[in-house]
């Protein structure tokens, strides 16, 4: 469990906040590319952190990302018109460029110069993996951009999407690294292995899969430290001698690589970014390496299928806290654990009911929680030194974030580095190639 206190500081992101200080020396997604798909298209609301701001790209084609407030009478510029280089406020005309210099004062005459007295608030941007990234911190100070590979592949190979959660950022967090749930929240319900076969009838690797989880809901855990997080290895009993192992990835402050993929299978991430203390922003992102997404598995992500949810057209999942996920108690009962459909808004669903913010004052940990106390450790331990003066080392170690998580089978006897180099050739699962 974590004192008050503490709970305090990992959940809490606004201003004045050491989490939120934290969170803002980091580059954040802040939008999908395609929200503002057109130059001198529609300027769009952004909320992170507390703050709101509004984002549009210019004729140029680059996004800015500005207070919305004109300095003149405080009308708000999402009203505004975006043209010629510029978001231009309704109410008396003047204009703002993506770096937030007045670049028109109509209303002022030119030779006062008064315009070049004049600035909004603007963050840095950069577009990379069909998100818009935005940097919140000390201006002037920005790192490199995480080189997460998903990114650096062709736009063929990846899938990226994004949804609303109904909950602070930290316990959906939590979630993707507590891989020990997949035994219980994802399972079929079953009464023999056919049903198991029913309910995952993809491949009998799957079916496999299925078993080791439902047999072993005791997995052992490794966490092993790295430069920007640290990776999680998850072991289970499987067929004859061997072992399961799911491993997932942590990156800070607030990325996990899903344990999943055996080799040649999609790989799958996910970033957690604040709204406020009640909700998040949740990016996703797909990845294959070796080959582009065939537009089956894409059609599927937007149905909602593995990380990825069914949205409506403000990026709400259809199936969500208000509607209660649309639960199917008759299917709870006789195919699915929960009676919710999809992976995702089963997480959404477990995450969002332990409160708009988790009270952890009142947990009882035990060993399959190892990857969460970690967590905990690791970015609150970094939230402390930052109030002190010290700044976090990971925003620079941008090529350490060029990981992979995944899965595999592997003899008992092999220890977890051995497990990690046999599936990544890697110990901890870097990307060399």
């Amino acid at each position: 469990m974590l004192s008050a206190a503490d709970n305090e500081l990992l959940t809490r992101t606004g201003a004045g906040t050491a989490m939120g200080e934290l969170f803002q020396r980091f580059w954040q997604p802040v939008l999908l590319s395609k929200e503002v798909p057109e130059p001198d298209g529609p300027p769009v609301r952004v909320t992170v952190f507390g703050q709101s701001l509004v984002a549009f790209r210019d004729t140029d084609g680059r996004v800015g990302l500005v207070d919305p407030r004109c300095p003149h009478r405080g009308a708000n510029l999402f009203f505004g018109r975006n043209e010629a280089c510029g978001l231009r406020c309704a109410y008396h005309g003047w204009k703002f460029d993506v770096d937030g210099r007045c670049v028109d004062m109509p209303t002022m005459p030119p030779e006062s110069g008064f315009r070049d007295k004049v600035r909004i608030t603007a963050y840095p941007t950069r577009e990379w993996g069909d998100f818009v990234w935005a940097y919140l911190g000390p201006a002037g100070t920005e790192p490199p951009l995480p080189d997460l590979e998903f990114a650096r592949l062709p736009a063929a190979h990846r899938f990226v999407s994004k949804k609303l959660q109904q909950c602070n950022w930290a316990q959906a967090c939590e979630g993707a690294l507590d891989t020990a749930h997949f035994s219980f929240l994802h399972m079929p319900v079953w009464s023999g292995d056919a049903a198991v076969d029913a309910a995952v009838s993809r491949s009998s690797v799957d079916r496999e899969r299925t078993r080791w989880m439902r047999d072993d809901p005791r997995p052992e855990f490794d966490v092993v430290m790295h430069d920007v997080g640290f990776v999680a290895g998850g072991a289970r009993r499987a067929t004859g001698d061997a072992r399961y192992w799911r491993i997932a990835q942590f990156l800070m402050p607030n990325h996990a690589l899903t344990p999943n993929a055996f080799p040649g299978e999609n790989i799958h991430g996910q970033a957690w970014v604040p709204i406020g203390d009640e909700a998040c922003w949740v990016y996703c992102y797909t990845w294959n390496p070796d080959r582009p997404l065939t537009e089956d598995e894409r059609r599927a992500f937007r149905a909602g299928r593995t990380v990825h949810a069914a949205v409506d057209a403000q990026w709400v999942p259809v199936r969500n806290r208000d509607n209660d996920y649309l639960i199917d108690r008759v299917a709870q009962q006789q195919r699915s654990y929960t009676g919710i459909e999809g992976v995702s808004e089963q997480d959404a669903m477990i995450q969002d009911s332990q409160g708009l913010v988790a009270d952890r004052t009142r947990e009882h940990l035990g060993p399959t929680d190892a990857a969460i106390i970690e967590f905990r450790r690791m970015i609150l331990r970094a939230a402390r030194e930052l109030r002190g003066g010290v700044e976090p080392a990971a925003p620079r170690a941008s090529a350490a974030y060029r990981v992979r998580g995944g899965s595999i089978v592997a003899d008992r006897h092999l220890s977890f580095a051995e497990v990690m180099v046999k599936r990544f050739g890697h110990p901890l699962g870097l990307v060399t190639d």
